[in-house]
């Protein structure tokens, strides 16, 4: 049975809690909360996640937007749907929201790193469907799509990076690895000058370089060698990030 029992009750949940007493909205917009919840599921479902992977999913952030707050805990989710639910829903859930926006997210990346593949997985399904709404709204509204975040573009957007860096550096092959740098290649072209400005492509001579030297990504932390990265042109040589495909290495062979 593919839509089971469980699923249909993890929905009715969601849907009571992002709706009841108050109507939750997606930031600034007049789409029901509810929406990103359901999308994380379908996401994770596309991805032949577990029932409980994907029932997380649904539940994913019920006890951190909850109204009122901590109305819903990991205790009830657990009574309700499992602890091992209830762990994935607690490993995805911000602890204190006391901290500073770069606290919280600083904290945040230290936690990815430490995540089993289920956390991994349903992370990278959260991380994909807010940044594909991110990248429609801002197609539409430019640079005012910011305006409704904690933080300015391009700290949001190098945080995203990085989060994804970490999920890829930690599980380089889950069923969502190619969704995560689609999106990683989408966010970086919203802020490449920025990122061009603030961490410049190293420049070497062909003298200096190996197609087996290490280099790395100052955006997202990709680390690696040149070998399959290479573009070449006339006196040129670019090796890119192959996950959000800044440029960090240029070769001059003139």
């Amino acid at each position: 049975m593919i839509y089971t029992r469980k699923i249909q009750e993890a929905i009715d949940f969601a849907v009571k809690t992002h709706e009841e007493p108050i109507k939750q909205k997606r930031k600034g917009k007049e789409v029901p909360y509810v929406t990103h919840s359901l999308t994380v599921g379908l996401i994770l479902a596309q991805a032949s996640a577990s029932e409980e992977v994907v029932i997380a999913g649904i539940l994913h952030d019920t006890i951190e937007d909850c109204e009122p707050y901590s109305s819903v805990t990991k205790e009830i989710i657990a009574e309700k749907f499992g602890e091992a639910v209830a762990e994935l829903v607690d490993s995805v859930t911000e602890k204190d929201k006391s901290l500073s926006w770069h606290e919280r997210k600083e904290l945040a990346l230290e936690e990815i790193r430490q995540f089993p593949h289920d956390s991994l997985l349903l992370k990278s399904a959260d991380v994909i469907s807010n940044n594909t709404e991110l990248i429609q709204d801002y197609e539409r509204e430019g640079d005012k799509t910011f305006e409704r975040f904690n933080a300015p573009k391009e700290e949001s957007v190098e945080h995203t990076l990085k989060v994804i860096g970490v999920i890829l550096t930690a599980w380089n092959d889950s069923p969502l690895t190619s969704d995560l740098v689609s999106i990683a290649r989408k966010l970086l072209l919203m802020t490449e000058i920025h990122f061009m400005k603030k961490f410049p492509a190293k420049i070497i001579s062909m003298n200096e370089y190996s197609e087996d030297m290490k280099i790395s990504c100052s955006v997202c932390g990709w680390k690696g060698t040149p070998k399959g990265n290479i573009e070449t042109y006339d006196v040129l040589m670019d090796v890119d990030c192959p996950w959000c495909d800044k440029k960090v290495l240029i070769v001059d062979y003139r």
